[in-house]
């Protein structure tokens, strides 16, 4: 592997529970890399407050504001945290040169390979329709035809938000073996959700966490500049 000391990775957050979510990630894949957060829980505040599919429109003139100042300071790739509001990444592009990555967009890639039956598993409700958009879009990048199941479990954010994640993966470990059964992959749509990774290397099938699947991405993209 290239040494990517002296490189310089821009996370935008929507809430700070993703820049803890990230960090193991961090520290295992892109130890070296100099990471700069922005965190700005308004943003998650309020998306929460929209009915799902909404997106409030200065959540999208935030994201892009705050990818020009990061330009300005010279980071080498910008990475958006939420999954929520996704689509700012795709409208920010013709403003902004430095390279972007939705941190779903890679697990989206890598699941559209599994085969035509995805399961996508949620914790927040405003999420889902943002998630099943990229799905989509992915398989239609790709020239892939999926059928997606989706499944909501609000509860376990609550856990994951008071501190309980062994709760919270338990919840979602039911879920998982539950939706196995009927999907060729599943993908977890949001980061809090990589929490799970220990405790999935026994699956029926294939389940993505943004986590690991953005952070081999970014490493990807880090050393080929």
């Amino acid at each position: 592997m290239r040494d990517l000391s002296g490189k310089t990775l821009a996370i935008v957050h929507a809430a700070l529970i993703s820049s803890k979510s990230v960090q193991p990630f961090i520290d295992e894949i892109i130890p070296e890399v100099t990471v700069v957060h922005h965190v700005d829980d308004t943003i998650q505040n309020t998306n929460f407050a929209c009915e799902p599919g909404t997106i409030p429109k200065q959540n999208y003139f935030k994201f892009a504001a705050y990818a020009h100042y990061l330009q300005e300071a010279g980071v080498d790739l910008i990475l958006l945290a939420c999954s929520t509001f996704n689509r700012a990444v795709e409208l920010a592009r013709p403003m902004i040169d430095t390279p972007m990555l939705q941190i779903d967009r890679p697990m989206m890639d890598l699941a559209v390979q599994q085969g035509s039956k995805l399961g996508l598993l949620a914790t927040v409700p405003t999420t889902v329709p943002a998630s099943e958009r990229l799905l989509r879009l992915a398989a239609q990048d790709a020239g892939k035809k999926v059928k997606v199941k989706t499944v909501l479990c609000s509860e376990a954010f609550e856990e994951i938000k008071k501190g309980n994640t062994d709760k919270h993966n338990a919840m979602l470990i039911e879920e998982i073996d539950r939706l196995a059964g009927e999907v060729d992959a599943i993908v977890l749509a949001q980061v809090s959700m990589s929490a799970l990774e220990p405790e999935l290397n026994h699956t029926k099938v294939p389940v993505l966490n943004s986590g690991r699947t953005a952070f081999n991405k970014i490493r990807e993209i880090l050393e080929s500049q």
